[in-house]
């Protein structure tokens, strides 16, 4: 599988709280922060769900 990049771009505050749990789940805690994950079906539907908080990277 590919690699991805995650970064967080915008801020949590104000994020319904199930937002907030697909964050930590991808291990995104702070502003600015990137995370490598493999682009399984599961880690692109969290992504998909917080796409107007992270960019992604190939």
């Amino acid at each position: 599988m590919a690699i991805i990049k995650i970064t967080q771009v915008r801020s949590r505050i104000k994020c319904p709280k199930d937002q907030k749990r697909t964050l930590d789940a991808l291990g995104l805690k702070k502003l600015n922060r990137t995370v490598e994950h493999e682009a399984t079906p599961q880690i692109l539907g969290m992504v998909a769900k917080v796409q107007h908080l992270v960019s992604v990277e190939k």
